[in-house]
């Protein structure tokens, strides 16, 4: 098999993919009583070549995530359109920041006041404000980063003071699941959270719960996702 037809045939997949995800998002949806444009769909480009990303967005997408800053920033000259809006959603240190301060539109994983202190010093000093999403560990899990349920009043409303920076919601990775009920009760438990905080705060700005992967958005959509981040589904199995 050639190159050209080999990429050819994962631009079919690509289609073929993309109309089964929308399929199963349209009776997700349904059965939640809401309406399909309460969800957006996130392209998640982690190790996907840039021509790929392309035929997405010419199928579409409108918004890409990516988990690594070295990754993002070595795509951005392939893109097209090179102004689509793109997230952070891997776990992001400090010292990268100032790297993506005017790449991003959005960064998903804030998980600790220390990174949402330099996130607000460096939108200051670009004169920008930086939309944010507060990471939920809720599954209390030792391996993943986040805030668990009890720090996020605090954190939120220390955050929300900080200049340059604007809470937009909450992001969640659950445990993995053998069950729909399983999953679905973390993603209600997000989005109590959600819900919680946003009457706290008082605004309308919360407007974005990021949860559900390629693997369990349908539940994380009956739950109240308004976002939906999904690799594998779309792009099939990585090749690293």
């Amino acid at each position: 098999m050639t190159e050209k037809s080999s990429l050819e045939q994962r631009f079919r997949a690509i289609e073929e993919n993309a109309k089964r995800l929308e399929g199963m998002l349209s009776d997700a949806v349904i059965r939640a009583g809401r309406n399909r444009a309460d969800v957006r769909v996130m392209a998640v480009t982690k190790t996907v070549e840039p021509a790929l990303v392309n035929y997405a967005l010419q199928t579409g997408f409108d918004l890409i995530g990516e988990n690594k800053v070295q990754e993002l920033l070595s795509k951005l000259d392939y893109l097209h359109p090179q102004d689509v809006e793109k997230h952070i959603i891997g776990h992001l240190q400090s010292n990268k920041v100032r790297k993506i301060i005017d790449v991003v539109q959005m960064i998903q994983s804030v998980d600790s006041v220390s990174l949402a202190q330099e996130i607000s010093r460096q939108a200051q000093l670009h004169q920008k404000e930086m939309s944010v999403l507060l990471e939920v560990n809720i599954g209390n899990e030792a391996s993943k980063t986040g805030f668990q349920a009890a720090q996020l009043p605090e954190a939120a409303a220390c955050i929300s003071e900080m200049p340059g920076i604007k809470i937009r919601g909450l992001m969640c990775i659950p445990p993995v699941c053998e069950t729909e009920k399983a999953a679905r009760g973390y993603f209600a438990q997000t989005r109590s959270l959600f819900e919680t905080l946003r009457s706290a705060q008082g605004t309308r700005d919360m407007d974005t719960l990021s949860m559900g992967m390629s693997a369990d958005y349908v539940s994380a959509v009956l739950e109240g996702a308004t976002l939906i981040r999904i690799g594998g589904a779309l792009f099939g199995a990585r090749q690293y």
